[in-house]
């Protein structure tokens, strides 16, 4: 007694500490008040696109990177060469191809002695405090070949996206923004997040301009190496490519007006060393052109009539005031060590946000209420136990999400409802359990014990299986695909926890307590009562042949994979700009016509746009494809969607854009190739587990049933024109989740009835088994479709790619693992019991006890 007294003390405990974290979330106002802070802000934050906002996905230009770095260094290398009398031929520099790191720097020695020379000169030029070198240096028959350590080259995008994220984070925290987010996505991406901005046309200027500022002489006849550059005006300039002042010295700088002509200028000031060094340049140059260089463009070039003390100067040129003010904040939050380029762009509008929290909490509580009554309703009192364990499960994932600093999305509000249909089938499956053992004559609390411990293995194989599916989403997705893995993740691990430990809990206090106080040793074996007219109906329909019709089913399960391998290829899918990369722009035009706005886009040059009405009167949907499908111009897109704006907005004033995404060709390829990546690793980590679980027969019925049912799905994509975009990819891994997840139970059933009499009939035992489990599969079924459902029809567009989908795929899911993984499984046993092979391995007891009459 004592040690279930402790044990409940801990199961209250850790419900207790999830409510406690959940609370803030949900606490009125005046409440909040009178507690701590640090309390009451540590809430869940809502994603863009339920609050609305911008999203802008950054991209390096890690090429433009290795090229000045291997510059920089060739350019030592050969100057310290010259000066120790090495004699070299002609130079060649080259880039094999677009973010190649296979750059080179190529020269030929005029004596092949100097080659341990150039090496060792090469090594104290490059060398790296860890004592490696920077530059790999190949010579083959007196020709040199430099080009950057692979080694120091990922250490180098590392440092300078680091370098970047803090430059971007300064220039938006300059700019006031509200709680802007800024983080390292992948390798070479920085993702930047803008709650409440609803047009970020200003700061993709911001973030779009590296600000890298340099100072350089005009060339003379002693320079030795000189480049071209070209200012607004179209005219060129003769400098010397050695930086003769680095921005990077820049302290402040401010846009002003000057004192003198009243124009716009730039401002700044140098720290001590830069003042140093200017005034010795200044002093020693008088009568020289010193040109300004900002973003590979002359700004301005002053001739030098005097030294310049002090570290003050003033940069001149056709600003206006907020230009020469963006100009100051960029050289005053420091220069982007790399250039950025937006390859991915997502703007939702407030009122769009806001009414898509008002449909996913109003979907989620329709779902989440009819779940609870259909427990109810099939369980009764024990139903109602299971429904408080549910609430409680809810109510643990809301607060170890807010203690994760999670930030909901409406991915993850379909997640939660989705995690709640799922995790009632531990709930309906220990019931079943329960109620299987009560009919045998077991007392109630004995019969509880049972149940539990039989259930408890086929729940843990359940859900691990779908972890899996959701680990792969975590790991391949992005934003609110991660967020929406995450929910389920938590959600599956709380529902072990409540539906094996807490409602066990609970239905033992319940029965001990009811007969606490009956001294008659009869009445307290007598065993629990299940009785309510939908347990009454599921009873009926035991005694099942599933196997009798097993060739048509398998013939219609084949001929409608068939079809929908044909609505792949035609039509096809009707694909977002997830993967066709390209611009989708939701709006609503109160003053325009759809022939009016189509008359507005064609007139300003914009033909490949194609315009849809979406919704209500007024609202419209634009798609633009990719501009340069090549990918060399990743900001093709952005600038285009910039100057769609501007027209629309000329042509109606009160227009409102509710919603932007745009995608570059990077992006796009990558997703389509990750979401492949992610469904077959999907399947291959699933097979393993299930061959380590199972026989491999028993595996391949499951995975081939589900690639069946995932085939069918997709050609339900095909049907419908939902787009297919990256929430459809979720709901495909959620689909194999599930799917295994409800073949599983059956084959567990399978195989301890085998293991029980080895001697039944295949078919039989398949059928009993399927039979069995008949009212787990269709209760289960039924509740995941209840929380479906309101989200299905009342979601709204936003999720309707996830929902709607799902829908179906729960239907085809539960008819396959009747008809169809029994099918399977059955042709897979019956040719191994003609090969003479068993149909379940030993176990180690089996193995011992037949040892043990060997004499």
């Amino acid at each position: 007694m004592a040690r279930f007294s402790f044990r409940g003390f801990v199961y209250v405990l850790i419900v207790m500490l999830g409510l406690l974290s959940a609370a803030p979330n949900i606490l009125p106002q005046s409440i909040k008040q009178q507690l701590p802070t640090w309390y009451t802000t540590s809430t869940l934050s809502l994603g863009l696109d339920l609050q609305g906002g911008s999203h802008l996905l950054l991209a390096a230009d890690t090429n433009a990177l290795f090229e000045k770095q291997l510059n920089s260094f060739s350019s030592d290398l050969l100057s310290e060469l010259r000066s120790q009398n090495v004699r070299y031929t002609k130079t060649s520099h080259s880039l094999t191809h677009k973010d190649s790191r296979s750059g080179s720097v190529v020269f030929t020695l005029r004596s092949a002695d100097d080659a341990r020379k150039v090496k060792d000169t090469a090594y104290q030029i490059s060398a790296q405090p860890n004592g490696s070198s920077a530059l790999d240096v190949e010579i083959k028959q007196s020709t040199v070949t430099l080009t950057l350590n692979e080694l120091y080259t990922e250490q180098l995008v590392k440092d300078t996206l680091s370098r970047s994220v803090e430059v971007v984070r300064k220039r938006l925290n300059e700019t006031g923004l509200t709680e802007p987010s800024v983080t390292l996505q992948g390798k070479d991406a920085i993702l930047v997040q803008m709650p409440g901005m609803s047009d970020p046309t200003q700061v993709k200027k911001l973030l779009g301009t590296t600000a890298q500022m340099t100072f350089h002489w005009a060339a003379n006849s002693q320079s030795e190496q000189v480049m071209n550059k070209q200012d607004a005006a179209g005219n060129t300039y003769r400098l010397e490519q050695k930086v003769a002042l680095e921005g990077e010295h820049i302290t402040d700088a401010a846009g002003v007006l000057s004192s003198e002509n009243g124009q716009p200028v730039v401002t700044f000031r140098l720290d001590s060393a830069g003042a140093k060094q200017f005034a010795t340049m200044t002093r020693d140059n008088i009568g020289r052109v010193l040109a300004i260089v900002l973003d590979d463009q002359v700004v301005t070039a002053p001739v030098i009539n005097s030294v310049i003390p002090g570290g003050r100067g003033e940069i001149t040129g056709n600003f206006t005031l907020p230009e020469a003010g963006n100009t100051a904040l960029m050289l005053r939050t420091g220069a982007l060590p790399v250039p950025l380029t937006i390859i991915e762009e997502r703007t939702v509008g407030p009122d769009l946000g806001s009414d898509a929290i008002q449909t996913g909490v109003e979907s989620g509580v329709a779902g989440a209420l009819l779940v609870l009554a259909f427990m109810v309703a099939i369980y009764g009192r024990w139903g109602a136990i299971a429904s408080f364990a549910l609430c409680i499960n809810m109510a643990l994932v809301f607060g170890a999400l807010t203690l994760f600093g999670a930030t909901l999305t409406l991915p993850g509000i379909a997640g939660l409802i989705l995690t709640m249909g799922m995790a009632v089938d531990a709930n309906i499956l220990i019931n079943e359990r329960i109620r299987e053992e009560s009919k045998k004559g077991r007392p109630a609390a004995s019969a509880i014990e049972v149940g539990f411990d039989k259930a408890f293995a086929t729940i843990v194989d359940s859900n691990f299986t779908t972890l899996i599916a959701v680990s792969l989403l975590f790991m391949f997705g992005s934003g609110p695909i991660k967020g929406f893995a995450i929910t389920i993740a938590l959600g599956l691990v709380s529902s072990v926890f409540t539906a094996v430990a807490l409602t066990k809990m609970l239905m033992l206090r319940v029965v001990k307590s009811k007969h606490k106080n009956t001294q008659d040793r009869a009445q307290q074996r007598v065993p629990l009562r299940f009785s309510s007219p939908l347990l009454r109906l599921s009873d009926k329909l035991s005694g099942i042949n599933f196997l009798a019709k097993r060739k048509i089913a398998l013939a219609v399960s084949v001929v409608l994979t068939v079809l929908s391998i044909g609505l792949f290829a035609k039509p096809g899918l009707h694909y977002g700009v997830d993967f066709t990369g390209g611009t989708m722009i939701e709006l609503t035009a109160p003053t325009l016509t759809t022939d009016e706005l189509r008359n507005v886009i064609e007139s300003n040059g914009f033909d490949q746009i194609a315009i849809q009405e979406y919704g209500s009167e007024h609202h419209y949907l634009l798609r633009a494809p990719v501009l340069d499908s090549s990918g060399e111009l990743e900001n093709s897109n952005a600038k285009q969607t910039d100057a769609l704006k501007r027209a629309i907005s000329q042509a109606d004033s009160e227009v409102s854009f509710d919603k932007i995404d745009m995608v570059g060709p990077k992006v796009s390829g990558g997703f389509a190739e990750l979401s492949i990546l992610a469904l077959l690793i999907a399947g291959g980590g699933m097979l393993v587990y299930l061959w380590a679980r199972f026989e491999a027969h028993f595996a391949s019925a499951a995975l081939l049933t589900v690639i069946l049912d995932l085939t069918k799905t997709i050609g339900f994509f095909a049907l419908t024109g939902i787009e297919f975009n990256l929430t459809a990819v979720a709901a495909l891994l959620a689909l194999i989740g599930y799917s295994i997840n409800d073949k599983v139970v059956v084959l567990d059933r399978i195989r301890e009835l085998l293991r029980l009499d080895p001697n039944k009939p295949l078919a039989d035992t398949i059928n009993e088994a399927v039979n069995s489990t008949l009212s787990r599969t269709v209760f289960t079924s039924v509740t995941t479709l209840l929380a479906l459902l309101p989200m299905a029809i009342f979601g709204g567009d936003a999720v309707e790619s996830f929902a709607v989908p799902m829908v179906f795929a729960v239907v085809i899911g539960t008819s396959s693992t009747l008809f169809i993984t029994s099918t399977l499984l059955y042709l897979l046993g019956s040719r191994r019991e003609k090969q003479g092979k068993a149909q379940l391995k030993p176990t180690a007891e089996e193995i011992k006890a037949s040892l043990s009459h060997i004499p």
